[in-house]
């Protein structure tokens, strides 16, 4: 876990690899859970049997399941100890390069590209480029670029 104490010395890193992730397994349930969640219960996704015959051997992780874990990824890696806000503000890019295959560990790296700061002083909008690995995959799983606005606490 990398801490900041204040969010001005996160703002700091702006050009940098800030934090890499640990790795986090993603099993069947998940995918299973996140199917059920979205309504997307493609058999590449949910059936192991017709999946071992498929492209990819098995069932993999739907694409928006690995991009929704990038949130539980930073937020494991970082921290910045001033009272603070996290809002998603949304994406610029996203693309799967390649897929991610069940009980796969997927790990994120968390490069700061730019900073912004809010009117009235508000926080500041980071915006970040997002790479995530697999064991055992060549390709990146998932790359996003992703908007996270930091909101100071009102006093």
């Amino acid at each position: 876990m990398k801490v900041f104490a204040h969010l001005s010395e996160l703002v700091q890193c702006v050009g940098q690899d800030v934090v890499q992730s640990e790795w986090v397994s993603v099993k069947q349930e998940t995918i299973n859970l996140f199917a059920q969640a979205t309504g997307d219960d493609q058999w590449i996704h949910v059936d192991p049997q017709r999946a071992s015959k498929g492209p990819f051997g098995g069932t993999i992780a739907h694409g928006f399941l690995t991009l929704s874990l990038i949130p539980m990824l930073l937020t494991k890696s970082l921290s910045v100890q001033e009272p603070l806000t996290l809002i998603n503000y949304g994406l610029n890019r996203v693309r799967f390069p390649s897929a991610l295959p069940v009980d796969h560990q997927v790990r994120g790296n968390f490069h700061l590209l730019e900073s912004m700061e809010l009117p009235k002083g508000e926080g500041v909008q980071l915006t970040w480029q997002i790479t995530l690995t697999a064991t055992n995959i060549d390709k990146p799983v998932c790359v996003a670029e992703m908007v996270i606005r930091y909101l100071r606490a009102s006093t």
